[in-house]
């Protein structure tokens, strides 16, 4: 072989095997994870969790209370942790002080063996007096400052982002890029979206289309909140974009009502999404093991305001919690069985 003839043959070799590693990469990125609830009387022990995790190939968690036997498992994991103040908590670490002795105990005394990533400063709160959460509205932006303030006098700033985990129930708007906060959720939001903004955090957001579906009477395209409709439900006239699916309408409706609310540059982390296997005529085995194929599949696509760019979603829950109020429907958005820690339905990693 002629000199000229190597050197582009070896160009070659080295093009394909750049796009091999690249398509590697891409291939490999994890954007979803999966939410370890633990209110029930029948789960598997904390070590026993997080063994499934791993065996299952899932790499990122959101645990909704600081648990040592949980932290205990996932040293050495690299399994990146979403950790949860309660609101139960959240009115105590008004106090700057016992702020500080919180990461102290609970994050900076489990580093480097636990990968910590975000911090969900309360989970839902709405001022809205029939939401059950109004109570905790007033310690949400304090205890959000306070946490960040001892995140960033412990050097881990750049590693552990504080933020607070909202829901699509704030907002209103239609189509997605009217999305707005409501008038009763304006005036706790914008200041929160506002001190996002000028730290460089997230927004984190429950995204639930099973509750939308349901909500609307009568229930709106099973198709559209499955990811399954086989042609577009929504044009949205500002950009032309076209919804095909109604995690992604709720998804840029929240980007909307940020956007709106001073908040242009902030990422939006899905920290919850599911379907519940049961208590409802559309809350089957079926559907769920549907959504949540589709919604791990779909999310390295992005959405119709955000093409291309990789959602970070947590699929709600690992196991069915049997002491959960509510609806039958709340004890049932497991992925795995408690009893013998198998998947319900098909679902891959």
């Amino acid at each position: 072989m002629c000199d000229s003839a190597m050197l582009s043959f070896m160009q070659s070799m080295f093009l394909f095997l750049g796009i091999c590693m690249l398509a590697s990469n891409i291939s490999g990125a994890q954007s979803v994870g999966v939410c370890y609830g633990r209110n029930g009387d029948n789960l598997p022990n904390e070590q026993e969790t997080i063994d499934l995790f791993k065996a299952n190939g899932i790499k990122k968690m959101r645990l909704y209370n600081p648990v040592q036997e949980a932290y205990q498992a996932l040293r050495g994991s690299n399994i990146e942790v979403i950790l949860d103040v309660p609101n139960r908590q959240l009115q105590s670490l008004q106090d700057p002080a016992a702020a500080r002795t919180w990461v102290q105990d609970n994050i900076q005394n489990n580093i480097p063996g636990v990968n910590f990533r975000y911090i969900a400063v309360g989970n839902e709160v709405d001022p809205d007096p029939n939401s059950g959460t109004s109570q905790y509205v007033d310690y949400v932006l304090p205890v959000m400052k306070n946490v960040h303030d001892a995140i960033v006098a412990a050097g881990l700033q750049d590693q552990i982002k504080v933020s607070t985990a909202t829901y699509s129930g704030v907002t209103s708007g239609f189509p997605p890029s009217q999305g707005l906060f409501d008038e009763n959720a304006k005036g706790f939001m914008d200041p929160i979206i506002k001190f996002l903004a000028q730290n460089n955090l997230p927004l984190l957001a429950n995204i639930y289309p099973y509750f939308s579906h349901v909500g609307t009477n009568p229930p709106g395209d099973l198709q559209y909140a499955l990811f399954t409709a086989p042609n577009v439900v929504v044009t949205d006239p500002v950009g032309n974009r076209e919804y095909r699916n109604l995690f992604d309408a709720l998804l840029d409706t929240m980007y909307s009502a940020v956007e709106n609310s001073t908040g242009q540059n902030i990422e939006i982390i899905v920290s919850e999404s599911g379907w519940p296997s049961s208590g409802h005529k559309e809350a089957s085995v079926e559907n769920a093991g549907t959504y949540n194929r589709n919604l791990i599949n779909h999310v390295k696509n992005g959405t119709p305001k955000r093409p291309g760019k990789l959602v970070e979603a947590y699929i709600f829950a690992m196991y069915d919690e049997n002491r959960k109020g509510g609806l039958d429907t709340e004890r049932n958005f497991g992925l795995f069985n408690p009893t013998d820690r198998k998947l319900k339905y098909q679902l891959s990693f």
